[in-house]
């Protein structure tokens, strides 16, 4: 009886020790798995001028996130058409830092460069952008870049060039996009060639001719979901 009860207490220690084990272990699993909350930054290309609201890519990206497993919830999307990075950095910045978001997108860049501004202050603008992000993420890596599209195979966008190679101007744009996801080992979607088919196919044009339809920002989707999960997922 003796060595019975003396064993008592070593049994019941174990089964505190596997209770708290598996308490930890979950909490651990829940804390790998908190919600996502997704704030989408941008211009008229991420506010989706041209389709319904429920046609946007990034309410889409949310949905297709959500099925696949991903707990996430879009909380904001302060995107307008015609932003400039600037208009960015004084309106939507603001939204960004207030809404506790731990998973972004950015898309932006293409009215700078309709009104002119010049690289180095599209350059310092974005990097700014980024700066900001990046010093209110918990995990620096959560932001998902995307390149700017090519409206000028539109039946409009040429009436935006001024004169200008549109494509050309893009691409150089593009590149300043592609070169700060690099040094910051951020991913990056290249939407820029998909854009092109805009061109030949006018079911993927808006009716104002200038935008994306809505059947062109699901084609954008598909190319961002898998990189937005990969990441998420990480």
């Amino acid at each position: 009886m003796s060595l019975l009860k003396n064993k008592l207490p070593l049994r019941k220690l174990k089964n505190i020790s596997i209770v708290l084990l598996t308490f930890i272990f979950c909490s651990f699993i829940m804390q790998s798995k908190k919600k996502i909350r997704y704030v989408a930054l941008g211009d008229s290309y991420t506010i989706c001028t041209g389709a319904k609201p429920s046609e946007s890519w990034p309410v889409l990206l949310s949905k297709h996130l959500k099925d696949s497993g991903i707990d996430i919830e879009l909380i904001a999307n302060p995107s307008a058409n015609g932003f400039s990075t600037q208009n960015l950095i004084d309106y939507e910045l603001s939204v960004f830092e207030e809404s506790k978001a731990n998973f972004v997108t950015l898309l932006i860049g293409v009215n700078d460069w309709v009104r002119n501004v010049d690289k180095q202050t599209y350059t310092k603008n974005l990097q700014f952008i980024l700066d900001k992000v990046q010093a209110k993420l918990e995990d620096k890596s959560k932001i998902l870049l995307i390149t700017i599209p090519d409206f000028g195979v539109t039946p409009e966008g040429k009436n935006y060039g001024n004169g200008r190679n549109i494509s050309e101007g893009i691409n150089e744009f593009n590149t300043i996009i592609k070169t700060e996801a690099t040094k910051r080992k951020l991913p990056l979607v290249d939407i820029f060639k998909l854009s092109k088919e805009m061109g030949n196919k006018p079911d993927l044009v808006a009716a104002d001719g200038l935008h994306p339809s809505a059947k062109e920002y699901a084609e954008w989707e598909k190319l961002i979901f898998p990189a937005a999960k990969s990441l998420l997922e990480k």
